[in-house]
């Protein structure tokens, strides 16, 4: 396997997912009250959003470079 056959792969899942998923999630911790033994801590849940055009444009560059990789042996 060439790089550009792993990049294009790379690139076909990146838009796949990108698509279906249309963002990342994650959550972080933040303390809320801390005095002496006593604690509390809140979870919060951020979101990154991935536009559809993201997915789209990296759907298409992953399988234009396997076209290419292809052709190229």
């Amino acid at each position: 396997m060439g790089g550009r056959t792993i990049a294009g792969i790379v690139l076909v899942v990146i838009g796949v997912v990108a698509l279906a998923y249309q963002g990342v999630t994650y959550t972080t911790q933040k303390k809320v009250i801390d005095l002496g033994p006593i604690q509390a801590t809140k979870e919060e849940h951020h979101t990154i959003p991935l536009p559809p055009i993201v997915g789209i444009v990296s759907l298409v560059g992953g399988i234009a470079l396997l076209a290419t990789g292809k052709r190229g042996n």
